[in-house]
């Protein structure tokens, strides 16, 4: 996020891990709490679309930590939404059969999407969908991505995986890639947080894990300390 509210909760607060939304989901708001230092654009962008998605930090009982999104890839704005404001939410793998409207369809993170869905088998073996700016505007049905905008996924890996079947989940990607002539990112979800599907596949002895408490290397995701 490049910028974040203050918690609105006691820096002493007992902090609790919410099952119930999880990293990337999309939480449609029945209303967004102003605070203090929010930037100029956020009420624009919420009454254009009342959503927020949830982000990887920990909240007091009766919080979520989530991002509202600007039109412009600068415009992140991190805060804290209260959970009875939570009308409804979205998960990334919810949104991998939805299409875009018809006139959106050619963009290139919307045809690399397709390819994916339509061609991936070894893909298709994992809870997976699109997240960044795709899967907010298939989520809102609101415009968000342009002819330079990436995709970027979620697989879900609850269980350790084998490095053939790493390789083969990253060569599909690239493969999508090139043919949509865009960039697809993963981020791979295991016990230990968000890994890079990159990371992952080029065999490094650690690889960077994001928890809500923070980002840490380890030498196996699928064996939380």
């Amino acid at each position: 996020m490049r910028v974040c509210a203050a918690p609105p909760f006691a820096a002493d607060a007992p902090r609790v891990n919410p099952t119930r939304w999880r990293p990337h989901d999309l939480l449609r708001l029945t209303r967004l709490e102003p605070v203090d230092g929010e930037p100029s654009w956020v009420r624009d962008a919420f009454a254009r679309a009342p959503f927020a998605v949830v982000r990887r930090a920990e909240a007091a009982l009766g919080f979520v930590a989530a991002g509202v999104r600007g039109e412009t890839r600068a415009q992140r704005f991190g805060t804290w939404i209260n959970v009875e404001d939570i009308e409804s939410s979205i998960a990334p793998e919810s949104l991998r059969d939805v299409d875009p409207l018809a006139q959106r369809a050619a963009f290139a993170a919307f045809v690399a999407l397709a390819a994916l869905r339509d061609e991936a088998d070894v893909l298709n073996a994992f809870v997976w969908g699109p997240t960044g700016s795709a899967g907010f505007e298939l989520a809102t049905q609101v415009p968000t991505i342009n002819a330079s905008s990436d995709l970027d996924l979620l697989i879900r890996m609850p269980k350790r995986c084998d490095a053939a079947t790493i390789k083969a989940l990253a060569d599909t990607l690239a493969r999508a890639a090139q043919h949509a002539g865009t960039r697809v990112d993963a981020q791979i979800e295991t016990p230990s947080g968000g890994v890079a599907l990159a990371e992952l596949a080029a065999g490094k002895p650690r690889v960077l894990a994001r928890a809500i408490d923070g980002a840490r290397l380890v030498a196996d995701p699928w064996q939380p300390s």
